[in-house]
């Protein structure tokens, strides 16, 4: 478990985006259970391809003309429960952190994982995320 003064500011660098935490499996399961629409789960982690790929691909793609009705994020050598939760609506998808998933009707549709996420810019990671947007979500005036 990682010391939360170390994970704090890696936390609010989604939540201050509009990411809803989910902490417990109770709050996964608020998010992601009986979800309409799309919903983007990032799995976060305090490795460094999170800080400097994932974390900054997902701010820049969240900016996009067409973009997920929901945001959320759990939190990997943190919050254990909630995040084994999480991983259980990821049907065919090995654990890994970071991992960023898009779900449309509580099914993934979109899935990135680690190995697709170390070692690429995220402006990269960012142009894969939106075009999944594009692909699945609506078009919203907060861009």
């Amino acid at each position: 478990m990682y010391d939360e003064r170390i994970a704090g500011p890696m936390r609010e660098e989604l939540t201050q985006l509009g990411f809803e935490e989910t902490r417990t499996p109770q709050e996964v399961d608020a998010r992601l259970k009986d979800a309409h629409g799309t919903t983007l789960v990032v799995v976060n982690s305090i490795c460094g391809c999170a800080a400097r790929n994932a974390r900054p691909a997902v701010a820049k793609a969240i900016r996009h003309e067409s973009r997920p009705d929901q945001l959320t994020t759990v939190f990997a050598g943190q919050d254990v429960e909630a995040v084994q939760r999480a991983r259980s609506y990821f049907t065919g998808y090995a654990p890994s952190s970071p991992q960023i998933a898009l779900m449309k009707d509580g099914q993934v549709v979109y899935m990135l994982e680690r190995h697709q996420i170390e070692g690429r810019t995220a402006e990269d990671i960012a142009k894969d995320l939106t075009r999944a947007f594009d692909k699945h979500c609506e078009k919203t005036a907060a861009a």
